[in-house]
């Protein structure tokens, strides 16, 4: 079987923190998590991530930077699924964010060096990753 893409984001605020959402619905409701999804068929994941930005947060979403993929799981009608996460530091444009309900049950803004416990690991991992990549840019302050 083979991995499934999927594209997210880190969406940061330039000062050392990230935007995370909680989770309305499983697997892993009631934790945190990076805006994204899976790739729809012969989409590029990088245009998913920004499709995914604008479903999920009402804002087109500036991309930046590659982070990396990562291989994970996601449990699906009692199947676990091989996943391929990959991710994108992103920052908002401005306008206010509205969520999708039916996704995620609220928002908040998490330092990226603690973060909360995440709803999937690809995405502690990516995390983690992010911030050696502001750092080497500059762009990274707490």
């Amino acid at each position: 079987m083979n991995a499934r893409p999927t594209a997210s984001l880190i969406v940061h605020d330039g000062a050392g923190r990230f935007l995370a959402l909680k989770r309305a619905r499983d697997p892993q409701a009631g934790l945190w998590e990076t805006p994204g999804g899976f790739c729809d068929g012969w989409e590029e994941p990088a245009e998913a991530a920004i499709r995914e930005g604008r479903e999920e947060l009402g804002v087109d979403v500036v991309l930046g930077d590659f982070v990396g993929m990562y291989v994970g799981s996601y449990l699906f009608q009692d199947e676990l699924l091989p996943v391929l996460d990959c991710f994108w530091l992103a920052r908002l444009p401005g306008g206010e964010i509205t969520l999708d309900p039916e996704e995620s049950s609220e928002l908040a803004w998490f330092s990226l060096v603690t973060p909360p416990p995440m709803a999937f690991g690809t995405m502690d991992r990516a995390l983690t990753d992010a911030v050696q990549i502001l750092c080497r840019k500059d762009q990274f302050a707490e």
